[in-house]
């Protein structure tokens, strides 16, 4: 279908004031399809426009009381022709219930048989179950209702009332742009609380109901103390009324932070144990979606190039406002070791983008940019804005960039110019530097008879200044100093065993530590106090091996040296993620260096307190490196399981997926699993397990690139089971399909499932320079989805970083 363009977004936005809608939903049948009815009251210059609608089948149009032919429908676009100043039109659908995550979603929870639905509207979606003008910058009050089983409850972006038997009105809502548009409809599980005059709410499928319950004085709680920073930070309170929390199934993204109801994956109600960093974790997600009340909610981009003022803000507030006024701490730390790490990896791609780019793509196109530079470089940036311009001029710019367009739409122009006015001095050149360009400088330290200098690299012409602190350490500690590096060598008066610019990640750079430096840090790591610090330190060594500067099996003797005292679930969980995606199988052979991993954690996990996060976190990253199937079989009969350490289904279905790629496990250990857990949950992993087998890649692989019932959390699974370097022989046949066979994948589903699917389905763990031509012919094919192409650039450039690192060192 076509995708809507910034020309034709902006030329309707001219055409139009939309008025209200008021959305009818009938999901009382028993099919794959339901029916829904938008009137939708508006005032035209124009005498014609189009209204976007995807249906299985177009029931009825009326224009002004006049039918319409619904044959007129094409491409997702119904034209309205003969237009008045003031109009009302009214579509009529049957629509098709969605699997992928997008449109109005229904699954059937595998526990119980019960049936859940969940609306997802955000970029083309909204059109898939109700017809709108789909585009952020037509914003307009909405009144929904909803027909359904009468065991059902129903919750929306206005507060609901149930006014019969299975009959539900919403009420009427502030304006709201269509892609936050949601109804959450089902036999939800429902938590009922309130703060500051504020009715909270949390749902979740039945078979979740204990768990929710265990959570629910957390969840609240730190809602609660978010709100009281939002109240203290912003002059305008939360404007929505209700706030929902509904954790609902089968949901593509972590969260979507629809006003008044907010969607979350399901998955962040916890089934048994998990780290601090897990709920921490879960805890900025509540507390990013509370910040777009503001930033994207009650003031929205007016298209897709800003939505860097949507998700940067909220990923910024989210890390300030998580540390400064919720129980969990660590939180930059974290944005240090993950966020950030996600976001430099981003922006050194062949498909890097500025944080701001300017308004080319279609709305389809913009879907690839809700990547690490949207969300951790643009918070990075927002964050070393904030320590140039101080804290009272930042804040006031804010606030005045929000009471400015309240319940309307802005862009970055009308942004520079609040701070402007607040007492900025020279943003237009600042966000030329920052916010338009991309990729990112280079910091290097260099020792000197009175100290260090830096030397500042940059890729193109900018010039950007960083305020920054430099730390110097030893085995006894350390110490630090303010710098700002505003010319391309700066002098600072500081020495010691380890130097570290930017200690306390401050901007957003690569860094490269001196000689003296990397040779003193597996004594001196262990004893840097700082948990960001040691982020920092590790972010420029895990740069420095990708590109081929620092030889991966020198990180790795430094991740064996340091883990023995690494104190943070974050940094273990981190750091194992990097060794297995990247470097195990990657940069180094897999067989030849993985046990090394396997004996630091046996060994760290020896001495680790018993009930512990950090012995969870070890335990996880031990099961997925270790060979030793004994050990692995006692802790799944519980004969032999380490003091302290849980053997939850969680656990246990990593101890399965563990022993299925040992070969030690078959598929019917895999189905006795399932029966045990029968759940939802169980399904999905016992998926992934069956595609870890070595005779079941077949029916693995035409899973993910031919059905298109299967749901969300399924595919991926299924698709993260697939590859593993240790099952290269296996697998090799499907190294050219892939090239083949993803071509199709937008044929069959749509949205952000497309580009997520080939991230996992791409052959990673290949190592092989030839296939950077079948990828690069594969980009260029222009008749591929973009989200395809993105995808397969990523996945080339990966290839690239390793075959250089092994063609270097090795």
């Amino acid at each position: 279908m076509h995708a809507l363009t910034v020309e034709e977004a902006r030329q309707r936005a001219a055409d139009l004031a939309v008025r209200s809608y008021r959305v009818d939903f009938d999901l009382t049948g028993s099919g794959d399809t339901f029916v829904t009815t938008s009137r939708i009251r508006f005032g035209a210059t124009s005498d014609a426009t189009w209204v976007d609608v995807k249906p299985e089948r177009l029931l009825a149009v009326e224009l002004n009381g006049a039918p319409v032919d619904v044959g007129l429908l094409a491409e997702g676009r119904f034209p309205l022709t003969g237009l008045e100043p003031e109009n009302e039109v009214v579509v009529t659908a049957e629509m098709r219930y969605s699997v992928d995550g997008e449109g109005l979603v229904r699954s059937v929870d595998a526990a119980d048989g019960r049936v859940y639905t969940y609306g997802m509207s955000s970029l083309e979606s909204a059109p898939r179950y109700f017809a709108c003008f789909d585009q952020p910058d037509l914003k307009a009050p909405y009144t929904v209702t909803v027909k359904a089983p009468e065991d059902w409850v129903v919750l929306g972006n206005g507060a609901a009332t149930q006014v019969g038997p299975g009959q539900w009105e919403l009420a009427e809502t502030k304006p709201l742009s269509s892609y936050f548009v949601t109804i959450v409809a089902g036999p939800y599980h429902l938590i009922r609380s309130e703060h500051d005059g504020i009715p909270l709410g949390l749902a979740c499928r039945q078979s979740l109901s204990e768990h929710l319950q265990k959570d629910a004085e957390d969840l609240f709680r730190t809602t609660a103390q978010a709100f009281d920073e939002y109240h203290r930070l912003f002059r305008q309170r939360y404007p929505f009324g209700e706030y929902w929390q509904a954790f609902v199934p089968d949901f593509n993204l972590g969260a979507m932070e629809n006003p008044g109801c907010v969607t979350f994956a399901d998955k962040l109600v916890f089934r048994g144990q998990v780290t601090d960093a897990e709920r921490a974790t879960r805890a900025r997600i509540v507390v990013h979606e509370m910040a777009h009340m503001w930033f994207g909610d009650l003031v929205t981009m007016k298209w897709w190039n800003d939505m860097w003022l949507n998700e940067s803000f909220a990923e910024y507030m989210a890390h300030r406002v998580s540390e400064e006024a919720t129980d969990y701490k660590g939180n930059w730390t974290d944005f240090a070791f993950v966020r950030k790490w996600w976001g430099l990896q981003t922006d050194q791609s062949s498909s890097t983008h500025p944080v701001a780019p300017d308004s080319l793509k279609d709305a389809r196109q913009s879907l690839d940019d809700f990547d690490g530079i949207s969300y951790a470089k643009g918070a990075a940036v927002l964050k070393q804005l904030a320590k140039y311009l101080g804290d009272d001029v930042f804040l006031q710019g804010v606030n005045a960039h929000l009471g400015a367009h309240e319940y309307g739409n802005a862009d970055l122009h009308e942004f520079i110019a609040k701070l402007t006015e607040a007492g900025a001095h020279d943003l237009a050149n600042w966000s030329e530097q920052w916010l338009r360009t991309s990729r990112l400088d280079t910091i290097t330290a260099e020792r000197t008879s009175t100290g260090v200098t830096l030397h500042r690299t940059s890729p193109d012409a900018s010039r950007r200044p960083h305020k920054l602190s430099v730390g110097a350490y030893d085995a006894g500690g350390g110490t630090t100093v303010d710098a700002v590096v505003d010319g391309d060598r700066v002098e600072v008066a500081l020495s010691n065993q380890v130097i570290v610019p930017d200690a306390n990640d401050d901007t957003w750079i690569k860094l490269r530590l001196d000689p003296e430096s990397l040779a003193n840090l597996p004594a001196v790591l262990p004893k840097v106090s700082d948990g960001t610090t040691r982020a920092v330190i590790w972010n420029s060594i895990r740069d420095s091996v990708a590109d081929a500067e620092l030889d991966p099996r020198q990180a790795l003797d430094l991740f064996v040296t340091a883990i023995e005292h690494e104190d943070s679930d974050i940094a273990v969980g981190s750091l194992l993620r990097w060794l297995e995606e990247k470097v195990l199988g990657g940069y180094l052979p897999y067989d030849a260096h993985r046990g090394a991993v396997a004996d630091a954690l046996g060994n760290k996990l020896a001495g680790t307190p018993a009930g512990s996060s950090l012995q969870l976190a070890t335990a996880r990253g031990f099961v997925t490196t270790t060979d030793d199937a004994a050990a692995l079989t006692a802790w799944l009969d519980g004969s032999d399981v380490p003091d302290g350490l849980e053997i939850d289904a969680d656990l246990r279905w990593s101890l399965v997926l563990r022993l299925v790629r040992l070969n030690a496990f078959g598929a019917a250990e895999i189905e006795a699993e399932l029966a045990r857990d029968t759940s939802t949950e169980g399904v999905v992993e016992a998926a992934k397990c069956l595609a870890a087998l070595p005779d079941a890649k077949e029916a693995a692989w035409a899973r993910v690139m031919t059905d298109p019932g299967l749901g969300v959390s399924e595919l991926l699974a299924t698709a993260d089971g697939f590859w593993h370097p240790a099952q290269a022989d296996v697998t090799a046949p499907y190294v050219e399909r892939f090239f083949t066979d993803v071509r199709r994948m937008a044929e069959i589903r749509s949205g952000m499932v497309v580009p997520l699917t080939v991230q996992r389905i791409a052959p990673k763990y290949v190592i092989d320079p030839d296939l950077i031509d079948r990828a690069e012919a594969l980009i260029a094919d222009e008749t591929v989805a973009p989200g395809i192409r993105r995808q397969t650039a990523n996945f080339a450039d990966e290839l690239r970083r390793a075959v250089e690192v092994r063609r270097t060192f090795g």
